[in-house]
């Protein structure tokens, strides 16, 4: 049986969407089946993430609505066991059918090794919708202030629909900013309040992989790319250090 993945973010531009694809295409790499949904109804980004702006995808609503299944799902050509459903366009969140949609991440959960859920940013209502089905919670912050702090608020949220599973990701990371502030990891990880499942650094590669329309573990080796292999051997039970290189 799989595993559902939500990925979370408290406030826009931490890099949720771009750590999502990241990691999916790693584990897709390790040869683990790999569904990703785009659940930022209205505001749908993964494609571009996933460099599948052109691959004509189902939404997770088409799927659930029963007119198709999941294994017509998009086919990433150059990761043949990563597969994604968009978010719908003319859909609220507040309107997705929660039955029909615990119904199909169900299914999900036999046909794939791992799901992942990109959520939209933010405590709303698809923040919950993912939530609520997850196995497994990532949370994406970055080192500014105000970043924890939303992390710190979007915790005490999971912690009160008795979450558990709750690691964080502390994204765009710059050693030189660090040090010249005199902040750590650790010290994200004190005041969020959330155990570590890595660390990332800023790289330039993530924007300029999604302008190019190539995945960016295939567009670059190090910095980012890195560390998403780094993340997605972890979520797979393989140890690896947590470093920024």
């Amino acid at each position: 049986m799989g595993e559902l993945i939500a990925v979370l973010s408290g406030k826009g531009g931490t890099g949720k969407t771009s750590l999502c694809a990241g990691i999916s295409t790693a584990l897709a790499a390790l040869g683990k089946k790999v569904l990703c949904i785009d659940c930022d109804v209205g505001l749908r980004n993964l494609d571009i993430s996933l460099a599948l702006c052109d691959a004509g995808a189902l939404s997770f609503a088409d799927v659930y609505r029963g007119g198709y299944t999941l294994s017509q799902a998009a086919t990433h050509a150059q990761y043949p066991n990563l597969s994604f459903l968009t978010a719908p366009v003319n859909l609220r969140a507040e309107d997705v059918d929660e039955q029909a949609f615990a119904k199909m991440l169900r299914q999900a959960r036999k046909e794939f090794d791992y799901t992942f859920l990109d959520a939209p940013a933010g405590l709303d209502a698809g923040f919950r919708l993912c939530a609520k089905y997850a196995d497994r919670i990532i949370l994406v912050t970055n080192p500014e202030p105000s970043a924890i702090r939303d992390a710190g608020r979007t915790g005490q949220e999971l912690e009160r629909m008795k979450k558990n599973s709750v690691r964080i990701i502390v994204n765009r990371v710059r050693k030189k900013l660090l040090e010249v502030t005199k902040r750590t990891i650790d010290d994200v990880m004190d005041e969020s309040g959330l155990p570590l499942l890595g660390v990332v650094p800023e790289d330039e590669n993530v924007t300029l992989a999604a302008a190019f329309e190539t995945p960016l573990l295939k567009y670059s080796r190090k910095g980012a790319a890195a560390a998403c292999k780094r993340i997605a051997k972890r979520i797979h039970g393989i140890p690896v250090p947590i470093d920024l290189r």
